[in-house]
């Protein structure tokens, strides 16, 4: 059951990516922190989601990333 919410959990960030303001995030990450965010992805993909969040919280810190997540949350 456990990998089904995790596939959930993909499906989900893979739709949000694809959104207007999913996009200017990754865009922003990528530019202020590309090895940080491939880091990232790379936990994700190996099921390491504890890490990858780890991996993300500075880049995600920035105050044009919480605007971006805030249009993301809604």
């Amino acid at each position: 059951m456990q990998e089904n919410s995790n596939q959930n959990l993909m499906q989900e960030a893979m739709r949000l990516a694809g959104t207007p303001a999913g996009q200017q995030l990754l865009a922003l990450l990528q530019k202020n922190g590309g090895a940080e965010l491939k880091a990232a992805m790379d936990q994700a993909a190996a099921g390491d989601y504890e890490q990858a969040k780890k991996a993300l919280s500075s880049l995600l810190a920035d105050p044009e990333a919480k605007k971006l997540l805030d249009r993301l949350g809604r």
